[in-house]
């Protein structure tokens, strides 16, 4: 089967994290340990596991996972509502980020039982016991689950994410139809435009990993494909010259992991491949 979005997915992850032991291959000063349990309250009758990446660059100690039991009964139904939980209440060191809550920032986006998802979007009850959390993989840990999006944003900007124009300004807005803004926003409000830059998918890119460095990732090919499909912009042939690269564009090779940890349901694999073909056409 194909998979277009990741609704046509199931919200449980049967498969762990990685199918080979934890620490297999790693450097002893980046291998995890076993870290703190902080046990749930006397008399909880729902009492859900979870395990939770520690990191702390300053201690100079090996990353860990700790283990929190928390009272489901006292506990929103997100597995954000629980990491602010533990925070509030258990350990007000953990860190990790969020803002919205409404899936709509993408600041609690990590790796949920080996699912990269939005932590206030994932129910608690859809999870694995214990339910594992990892930041972003491959990505620079700044401490716990804050992975460091420093790189993925200088990718951002090299697309240069504005509307391009040459024509003189009009005396009020550029005007689209209805069927040039289907393209940028869907037609079932999942067009490129509804990417909210989390980086779970180019997290999830194994080309990614690779070829980091010079292969921007879906994420940015995604906002890339918004403004090429965007009929306002006028700057089209220079931004195919900007991504006509080796690496930049054509190390996509369709795995779609991309498009199967989307937690919006965008496809950010067939956004990459109307890149392609846009730039095959123009050669012919």
């Amino acid at each position: 089967m194909i998979i277009k979005s990741s609704d046509q997915l199931p919200s449980v992850t049967l498969l762990k994290r990685f199918p080979v032991p934890r620490n297999f291959g790693v450097v002893p000063s980046s291998r995890i340990e076993r870290g703190k349990t902080w046990p749930a309250p006397a008399g909880a009758t729902r009492v859900k596991k979870f395990e939770i990446y520690r990191y702390d660059p300053d201690s100079g100690k090996n990353p860990c996972l700790d283990t929190f039991e928390i009272d489901l009964d006292i506990c929103g139904p997100m597995v954000l509502d629980a990491l602010i939980k533990i925070k509030n209440e258990i350990d007000s060191t953990l860190t990790f980020r969020r803002s919205c809550r409404e899936g709509i920032c993408g600041s609690c986006s990590m790796n949920i039982d080996g699912t990269n998802w939005l932590a206030c979007t994932r129910f608690i009850r859809d999870t694995a016991q214990p339910t594992t959390i990892y930041p972003l993989n491959h990505l620079r840990v700044v401490k716990d689950l804050v992975p460091d999006l420093t790189h993925l944003y200088a990718q951002y900007a090299l697309i240069e994410p504005w509307l391009k124009t040459t024509s003189p300004d009009p005396e009020r807005e550029r005007l689209q139809s209805p069927e040039d803004a289907e393209k940028v926003n869907g037609e079932d409000g999942k067009g490129p435009a509804a990417c909210i830059l989390c980086f779970s998918c180019t997290s999830g890119c194994p080309s990614h990993w690779w070829n980091g460095n010079r292969f921007l990732g879906p994420a940015v090919l995604l906002q890339a494909w918004r403004w090429l499909a965007d009929s306002r912009d006028e700057a089209t042939g220079e931004r195919l010259d900007n991504l006509e690269d080796p690496f930049r564009l054509y190390r996509c090779h369709t795995i779609l992991n991309c498009t199967r940890t989307c937690p919006k349901g965008l496809n950010p694999g067939k956004a990459i491949a109307s890149i392609k073909k846009m730039i095959a056409e123009r050669r012919s």
